[in-house]
């Protein structure tokens, strides 16, 4: 453990958080707060963080801060603003306080769902096993002063055919939210999980979220996450992921509002015939900023991982892609596959992108591959000479490039939720017929 940094930015962020009331196991708890006194934001210094700086989350004022929720909330009003599908569970959180007053649905059988604040220590003895805490601040934070979230468990044989939401709310000026969640799915068990998250009347405020995620042997999940924070909210998420064998795991993230977004996503397969899906997509304008860490640690062999992540830059937004493909010694027969494109729409955005593999074993098929250009300006010059408008001629173009990703929605709802939040905001009229 390092030595105690005096004056750390850290000590003076978390100082006013209260801590978290979760019975979560008392030696993981001390070994985070030991991480926090040791530690302070990472800089541009600090590899994992060299595109993306934290000066404006370590500015947030948080002397006063409360874990606080009660605004004047509907669930009619969260059923015509924020909820996905009309079918289903839906679990709202507002500031990472559970709002059992606006969640709604039946419960489905054979899962057992119950917010992290009506559960046992023995039911949380295994949370937090799997995230590393060392040198990683925001996993710490968040480990030391969780406010709320919820625990899944889906029993063996399973099969839940609606989705199981979550819709988690930023309000108020300067608020921090450090929200959990705790997700199994047993043996030969189906589910989709929505994650989505909001900003409402909020300002300056900050979401952490960790999502801890165990895939047991023969089970499918998929996991849909959309980003719709607003204009001046900043956002860390972190999913990590433990996969069984033959199992099949699938996440969507599309970011898609936010003026700072980090996602780490890491995803242990530690069994043999495993399948693993990750599609990515983010459309950035304005001064936004969105960083995508990506890790797939092959550890057994016989697996396959597909990587598909999209961006779509304008103004002077800026993205980062950083995409890791482990293949352990012993885990050969792999194949796995990494691709992330980029479009920039002005002189002004950037985009820093690096796709990564490293192999340790000697029969594997293994690729990866990372573009970043401008729209074709002959393809726009054809698209006009067919009497189409300029702006409707790049919208096209970037509709249709976006769209490879958006097909990977099986959720209907979510995919028409989607394009209605494009549409409104950049002024698209369709993605995906």
């Amino acid at each position: 453990m390092n030595e105690l940094i005096q004056d750390s930015k850290v000590t003076s962020f978390v100082e006013f958080l209260p801590k978290t009331k979760l019975p979560f196991n008392n030696e993981l708890l001390l070994k985070a707060s030991d991480v926090l006194k040791s530690i302070d934001f990472p800089t541009t210094r600090t590899e994992a963080w060299k595109y993306t700086r934290l000066g404006r989350i370590a500015a947030i004022p948080t002397r006063e801060q409360i874990a606080r929720a009660g605004k004047n909330l509907s669930r009619e009003f969260i059923n015509a603003n924020f909820q996905i599908s009309n079918n289903g569970l839906t679990f709202v959180f507002e500031n990472g306080i559970f709002r059992s007053d606006l969640s709604s649905g039946e419960f489905p059988k054979g899962a057992t769902i119950k917010p992290l604040t009506g559960c046992t220590k023995e039911e949380l003895a295994t949370v937090g096993q799997s995230i590393p805490l060392e040198n990683e601040l925001f996993n710490s934070m968040n480990t030391v002063y969780a406010i709320d979230g919820m625990s899944i468990v889906i029993e063996d044989k399973t099969i839940i055919e609606e989705p199981i939401q979550f819709i988690h709310l930023l309000t108020g000026k300067n608020t921090v939210a450090n929200l959990r969640n705790f997700i199994h799915i047993g043996k030969f068990a189906k589910a989709e999980i929505m994650q989505s998250f909001f900003a409402l009347d909020a300002e300056n405020s900050f979401a952490n979220s960790i999502t801890e995620i165990n895939v047991s042997e023969n089970a499918h999940l998929i996991v849909n996450k959309l980003q719709c924070e607003a204009e001046g909210n900043f956002h860390v998420s972190t999913e990590q992921v433990d996969q069984a064998k033959d199992a099949t795991f699938t996440i969507n993230t599309f970011t898609l509002d936010g003026t700072f977004v980090r996602n780490n996503l890491n995803i242990s397969v530690n069994g043999v015939n495993a399948t693993t899906n990750l599609n990515g997509a983010y459309i950035l304008n304005k001064q936004q900023h969105v960083d995508n860490h990506t890790c797939v640690d092959h550890r057994a062999p016989h697996c396959n991982s597909n990587e598909l992540y999209k961006g779509v830059i304008d103004n002077k937004a800026t993205a980062v892609f950083n995409g890791k493909v482990f293949v352990r010694k012993d885990a050969q027969k792999i194949n796995a596959f990494q691709s992330n494109a980029n479009v920039l729409l002005s002189d002004f955005s950037t985009v820093n992108s690096k796709p990564e593999l490293e192999i340790y074993a000697d029969d594997v098929k293994c690729s990866h591959g990372s573009t970043t250009g401008q729209l074709d300006e002959e393809a726009v010059f054809y698209l006009r000479a067919r009497g189409i408008s300029d702006r409707s001629a790049r919208n096209l173009m970037v509709e249709a490039f976006i769209g490879q990703v958006l097909e990977k929605i099986e959720n209907e709802a979510l995919l028409k939720f989607t394009q209605e939040k494009l549409n409104k905001r950049f002024n698209w009229e369709s993605i995906v017929e």
